[in-house]
């Protein structure tokens, strides 16, 4: 399929690099990796053409600007990733968008930086990589508290999505995964990361504060939609201090979205479509943490869709939510 739009496409710069290479893959194909990432000029382009990817939208490597203990190199680091990512969109405009990197360590400086990004540079949202840290190295801040209200209502003012992305949980934190650290990453713990993220939001009464806020999630919604009728079945029996209104897949299928990034698998796409359903699921690569092709190869091929279905969900969705001008 030609033309397909993709949105949780990885960036870094110098000083957000460092981390990402916990989880980057075989050592041995570090210097490849390190060059994929930095790369927003003619290898990334290339490679989008030859897949048949039209337009990238841009965002901030994991962890990212949330590993940042200090405020202050918080919001610079998050400025300067962000100008450079525009840098890009402004050489690129035709194949290149961007979300915003946010300092969440504060939540008004977070909003100013969202609103920087999408009012004066036409960013398409943000992407934020789980939860934060602060000051101390063993500090996890979640979105859902009450100090991100005023947070969350900027996001509603502006009427963009926020893009909650994986990362790993602190050692000191995850004691489970001891002896295992290959569980923190990719394999599994990034989706229990974000899942149980997501789930606070949904629990927390923040969608009925802000109603129209989306929330994006990716690898196929990070194991909730398998799931999503055990949780709402078994909250009969464990509703203490939860303070949504509605049921909690309520919140699920009506403020958030998924996408395939780096989960190119038949049986879990066609549970997801069936539980989010087709103007919900949005198609995505997930590069460089994989690979462009094996992305675009089973999707071009998935037999789950018809073409039609192919074409919404591998361009049409995202043109109609993000407003994109293509033509």
């Amino acid at each position: 399929m030609q033309g397909k739009i993709v949105f949780e496409e990885h960036m870094a710069i110098a000083e957000t690099l460092g981390e990402t290479r916990n989880f980057a893959g075989d050592s041995g194909k570090w210097d490849e990796f390190e060059r994929q990432i930095l790369d927003m000029g003619d290898e990334r382009l290339e490679l989008m053409d030859k897949n048949g990817i039209e337009l990238a939208i841009l965002s901030n490597n994991a962890p990212g600007v949330q590993a940042i203990l200090d405020t202050k190199e918080a919001i610079e680091v998050s400025k300067k990733a962000n100008d450079a990512m525009a840098g890009a969109v402004s050489k690129h405009p035709k194949h290149y968008a961007a979300f915003a990197a946010l300092p969440m360590q504060d939540p008004d400086a977070a909003s100013e930086e969202l609103r920087r990004c999408v009012k004066e540079m036409g960013f398409k949202g943000a992407m934020v990589n789980g939860f934060t840290q602060k000051d101390v190295p063993d500090s996890a801040i979640y979105y859902d508290i009450p100090e991100y209200r005023s947070f969350w209502a900027t996001v509603s003012e502006l009427d963009v999505p926020f893009y909650l992305h994986p990362r790993m949980q602190i050692s000191s934190r995850a004691p489970i995964y001891d002896g295992h650290p290959w569980l923190k990453s990719s394999p599994w713990g990034f989706a229990v990361e974000t899942s149980i993220h997501s789930l606070r939001m949904c629990g927390s009464g923040m969608f009925d504060d802000y109603p129209n806020l989306k929330i994006f999630i990716g690898h196929l919604g990070e194991h909730i939609p398998y799931d999503l009728w055990r949780i709402d079945a078994r909250m009969r029996f464990s509703r203490r201090e939860y303070r949504g209104k509605r049921p909690l897949g309520d919140y699920f299928l009506d403020n958030f979205m998924i996408t395939t990034s780096g989960h190119f698998c038949d049986p879990s796409f066609r549970c997801a479509l069936d539980v989010v359903g087709i103007d919900r699921m949005f198609f995505s690569a997930d590069y460089p943490f994989e690979t462009m092709e094996d992305a675009c190869e089973w999707f071009d091929a998935t037999q789950v869709i018809n073409d039609e279905e192919r074409q919404k969900i591998g361009r049409t969705n995202a043109v109609d939510y993000f407003n994109l001008d293509l033509d």
